[in-house]
């Protein structure tokens, strides 16, 4: 399987395609945490997303989005997935990811198929400061459920759990974001690991929101590489409601091993 990141891959999309502000809740930049979001890397697809504006205070974002990515050797991605959030207050949101996978080993057979279903999450504890330097802070508990076939490489086989922190800070239209957290990694030959990222979102406008960042994260199977990569993409707000999120990357360490490279395309519902 493809030992990349998976959001969320704002931008990184999950969250750029989960949540355009501290949850899709806040109408306020300043209110966003890093809804970077990212997936079980050993066994799961690179997810990306990021902290963008949002027009108009929002409760529900439904995205649905395809994701490519290729090593040497192998290429996957979901086919499509479905992510969707939901923000009872504005600190708290639920997050639940849906996705049809896909497989690919050089000289084999292309394997579809439903991946490992996703549930998250995400409280502000800590609020930014807009007239000072204290920065939004909120965990975001991720668990990623074994519904996929192990077999077919479509999913890991047992549940895994992510413990992240994630920081944000507005300046203007700036908006840089980082954090990271501990990948709980039960299986065979599996290793517990680290990943980290840290990137920025530029707010062009109401329509058009531009985003990048670079991570890391250290070995989650025996025999596997740590790996660094990077990460750019745009949201473009067609309306209040209807959104479009594209994002490409690859690996700067390690990347035959783990991501020579992945897209993301998705459209995404607001209300």
């Amino acid at each position: 399987m493809i030992p990349v990141r998976r959001v969320s891959i704002a931008v990184c999309l999950g969250l750029f395609a989960l949540m355009p502000g501290i949850a899709w809740a806040d109408d306020s930049s300043y209110q966003m945490t890093r809804p970077f979001e990212v997936a079980q890397a050993t066994n799961q697809r690179p997810k990306q997303s990021a902290p963008v504006y949002a027009p108009e205070p929002q409760r529900f974002s439904l995205a649905i989005g395809g994701l490519y990515t290729h090593r040497e050797g192998e290429t996957a991605g979901w086919a499509p997935n479905a992510e969707m959030n939901f923000s009872p207050t504005d600190r708290l949101q639920l997050h639940a990811m849906v996705p049809y996978a896909f497989d690919r080993v050089t000289g084999g057979t292309t394997h579809f198929g439903l991946g490992d279903v996703e549930a998250g999450v995400r409280y502000r504890f800590i609020d930014e400061d807009p007239e000072g330097l204290r920065p939004a802070v909120s965990f975001y508990p991720l668990v990623d459920f074994p519904t996929g076939s192990f077999s077919k490489n479509l999913g890991t086989g047992r549940t895994h759990a992510f413990l992240p922190l994630w920081v944000s800070k507005s300046f203007g239209a700036w908006i840089p974001f980082g954090g990271g957290g501990y990948w709980i990694n039960p299986g065979p030959n599996n290793r517990d690991w680290l990943f980290a990222a840290l990137g920025v979102v530029r707010v062009i406008n109401d329509t058009w929101s531009l985003t990048g960042d670079v991570f890391h994260a250290t070995s989650s199977k025996i025999g596997l590489r740590d790996q660094t990569g990077f990460d750019v993409g745009a949201r473009v707000n067609i309306t209040d409601h209807h959104h479009i999120i594209f994002t490409v990357g690859r690996g700067l360490e390690n990347a035959a091993q783990t991501n020579e490279i992945t897209s993301y395309l998705a459209y995404m519902l607001t209300f």
